[in-house]
């Protein structure tokens, strides 16, 4: 993969928008976006015609009326001009049309805000990330700017993982990004029996881990960097993440959206799920091989 070509943004008009725009105008060149799409989808873009009789000077479509909100929100966030764009607005259903232009337009990335303090449910984004076709970033409302030089890998040494370091290493090389793997492990049931202590078992898995990532890194041929072995606590692996993501202070979390099992997320769970139902404080890649998820669900719907 050379980079995030086409790159669908989503927009719902709200204080997000701006936000979301002047965070991502600084990752136009790291992620190599060529063509932008803006899309907005309503439910009902038509006027009700009581209202068209109370207020006769609504002669614009809605619709034009919000492309035209859309360009102004783009150029005061300073966009380059010489990114290819289109601004799209959809009636329907918003998961369902968000999915339909990915694969119509057949875009590598989608990007999304992900709200704190601003009102929105961010059921959206949960059902994005797990059924999208293409890989899906989600930009937080808080922080500053984004700048991607901190990158956290989550990893299980998997194929999928390999996708990520790789295009952890492409980012790296275009905005400097310092990498810092994480690797989650537990203790196994019947430790004791072993005669080891609790403490003692555990410096005995994260050596195991090291070795591992050793192994992956070199049978893989990729750059060395730091991973952390870390024991998991009592909790779910996606607060573990996002909890060591705020103490290492990094600004981004980049993993892939399936590990070790070759079962689609919106069955099984994973990771990245998990992560996306805690996570409205650091900025997100759930990085896809393009078509996996739909070609999964294509198949399933045949049997």
């Amino acid at each position: 993969m050379t980079g995030f070509q086409k790159v669908l943004i989503g927009m719902d008009l709200s204080e997000m928008d701006a936000i979301l725009l002047k965070k991502i105008s600084g990752l136009v060149k790291p992620l190599g976006i060529e063509k932008i799409y803006f899309v907005h989808v309503s439910k009902d873009l038509s006027i009700p015609e009581s209202i068209k009789k109370k207020f006769p000077d609504l002669v614009a479509p809605v619709d034009e009326g919000i492309k035209s909100e859309i360009n102004t929100t783009i150029k005061e966030a300073n966009f380059d001009d010489a990114i290819d764009r289109e601004i799209l607005v959809i009636e329907g259903s918003p998961f369902e049309s968000f999915i339909r232009q990915a694969k119509i337009k057949d875009v590598d990335l989608i990007i999304m805000g992900r709200k704190d303090e601003l009102p929105g449910s961010g059921s959206l984004a949960k059902n994005m990330a797990q059924k999208a076709p293409c890989s899906v970033l989600f930009i937080t409302e808080s922080g500053e700017e984004l700048a991607i030089d901190r990158i956290l890998l989550p990893m299980d040494f998997s194929s999928h993982s390999v996708l990520c370091v790789k295009l952890a290493e492409k980012l790296s090389q275009q905005a400097g990004s310092k990498l810092l793997g994480l690797h989650l492990f537990d203790i196994p049931i019947g430790y004791y029996k072993t005669g080891k202590s609790h403490a003692e078992f555990a410096e005995i898995m994260s050596k195991n881990v090291q070795k591992d990532f050793e192994h992956f890194i070199k049978k893989h041929e990729l750059k060395p960097f730091v991973c952390e072995a870390i024991l998991k606590e009592n909790g779910n692996d996606g607060r573990h993440i996002l909890k060591i993501a705020k103490e290492k202070k990094t600004n981004l979390i980049l993993l892939g959206s399936r590990g070790r099992t070759n079962s689609a997320a919106i069955l099984l769970g994973s990771t990245a799920e998990k992560l996306v139902h805690v996570n409205n404080e650091v900025p997100m890649l759930i990085y896809k091989k393009k078509g996996e998820t739909m070609s999964f669900l294509a198949a399933l719907s045949k049997i």
